[in-house]
């Protein structure tokens, strides 16, 4: 069993309830805008491999928070326009407030299937755990109150370490945390062109959630 293991958050621990694309549609439409959940799911997808990496290196720490939200509502006014580039809200800044609201609330989240008792397996194998992601700065609440947080000893974001994946770098935090090496840590994440890169890049193995049935696989995978 490798000494540490660092996962990435979204994708790989906990998945939203349902789709992106269902979530916009439906608060939207409680805004005056109706356009199909297929279209801005679609939109959604494309947008955000084009925006750019949600880290601010040079901003103070107290900085932060506003500009991960003002990356979001970014993020969130090309989706529409990517869908339908006639749309117009009344008040775009309330549809925005509330869309925040609601993907802050672990209501709107879940832990993947068997990633609760596959984290209590790792432990208890005597594995140190971490995440490591390129989520903002509402993660630990989500974990928190979704009960995955118990479970870990240390989360590295790049709201508080001014690094995001794919740099290697991003690591050095977790595996410094954690007093282990590179070369006997192992990074779970599911998305292998950035994941599977930073983690080849600083030395981890690296093992793909998204070719596992589930994360029960995973302590067999390992040992």
């Amino acid at each position: 069993m490798p000494r540490a293991i660092l996962f990435d958050a979204a994708g790989t621990l906990i998945e939203l309830g349902r789709p992106v694309g269902d979530s916009y549609a439906s608060i939207a439409a409680e805004h005056g805008v109706v356009l199909p959940a297929w279209r801005l799911e679609d939109a959604f997808d494309r947008v955000l491999r084009q925006m750019p990496t949600m880290c601010f290196p040079e901003a103070r720490p107290d900085e932060i928070p506003e500009l991960e939200r003002a990356w979001w509502r970014d993020l969130v006014r090309q989706t529409f326009l990517a869908a339908d580039s006639t749309v117009a809200f009344a008040d775009f800044s309330g549809f925005f407030d509330a869309l925040w609201t609601y993907f802050a609330a672990a209501a709107s989240w879940r832990a993947r299937p068997d990633v609760p008792e596959t984290l209590v397996t790792l432990r208890a194998s005597g594995a140190l755990l971490g995440v490591v992601s390129n989520f903002d700065h509402r993660l630990p609440n989500l974990l928190e109150d979704i009960g995955i947080t118990r479970e870990l000893d240390c989360i590295v974001l790049p709201g508080t370490h001014r690094l995001a994946k794919p740099d290697p770098r991003v690591f050095g935090p977790a595996l410094e945390a954690l007093g282990a090496s590179a070369s006997e840590s192992v990074y779970v994440g599911d998305r292998a062109e950035i994941d599977g890169v930073a983690a080849a890049d600083a030395g981890l193995d690296f093992v793909d959630a998204s070719r596992l049935a589930s994360l029960a696989e995973l302590p067999r995978l390992l040992r």
